[in-house]
């Protein structure tokens, strides 16, 4: 089942510097929702807070809430690896495991959570992962060769079966394109507008024309200046957002005249 996210008076620190704060916002369920900045603004993490990757980097620390279908994540007798399991992460640079095969790369999530398969299950849960990222047609010949080496469209699309392996509920995507051909980003593309029927989907993008293609609602991140903390500056309907923003930074960004 997706879940909607619900964040409020999020603050994040990197030790004792503050890099983004006073986020508030709701990302809806089986949706995509983008969020859009210049470089440095936080957008990348933000995401990573929504899964609890943002405290694995040492000295780095949350304040504020979030809320996945009324569970808040940083309650201290949450789990943060059960909340990976539940919101998936596809990164910039497509990494699928170099050693393992394409059939073993998609079941990795699942073995590391301890989970003992019958052949036939893990199976059927390569298959619809690789249907799921449209890649079945391409590699089900192949499913014991290495997944480095497959082109770098298609290792991303892994990356994804990887994900959506485990059943998440929420798919994150910190700049699924950015290393990718046109090609093979219309896939991704296409892809992602496939997926939000069954995730809540957020991607960080630096381009433009990316968010306005693939999302329902986009967030908007700035810096008031260098060295300040990010902040959202907006949150709207992506169209809204690019026809008639609420505020001038944000039109100012969209249209090219800074970022």
């Amino acid at each position: 089942m997706a879940k909607s996210i619900d964040v409020s008076d999020l603050n994040i620190y990197y030790g004792n510097f503050l890099a983004v704060e006073g986020v508030n916002m709701t990302i809806k369920a089986r949706q995509v929702t983008a969020f859009i900045g210049p470089s440095g603004c936080g957008k990348s993490t933000v995401l990573r807070t929504l899964n609890r990757m943002h405290e694995v980097i040492p000295g780095a620390r949350v304040e504020g809430k979030v809320v996945v279908d009324g569970q808040s994540l940083y309650d201290p007798t949450v789990d943060p690896v059960a909340v990976r399991r539940q919101i998936g992460m596809v990164f910039q640079r497509p990494n699928p495991f170099p050693t393992m095969s394409i059939y073993d790369n998609v079941l990795a999530g699942n073995k590391l959570n301890a989970k003992r398969m019958k052949r036939a299950e893990a199976d059927d849960i390569v298959e619809s992962s690789l249907k799921g990222a449209n890649l079945w047609n391409e590699v089900k010949d192949r499913l014991d060769r290495p997944g480095m080496g497959l082109s770098g469209g298609q290792q991303q699309r892994l990356c994804i079966a990887r994900a959506i392996a485990v059943r998440p509920q929420v798919l994150l995507m910190d700049e699924p394109c950015s290393a990718l051909d046109p090609i093979s980003t219309a896939a991704i593309e296409d892809l992602i507008h496939e997926l939000k029927s069954e995730y809540t989907i957020v991607i960080v993008t630096h381009n433009m024309q990316q968010a306005a293609r693939v999302s329902d609602e986009t967030g908007f991140f700035n810096l008031k200046a260098t060295g300040e903390p990010g902040h959202l500056v907006e949150f709207n309907p992506t169209k809204k957002m690019f026809s008639n923003p609420d505020n001038e930074a944000t039109e100012a960004y969209i249209s090219g005249r800074f970022g």
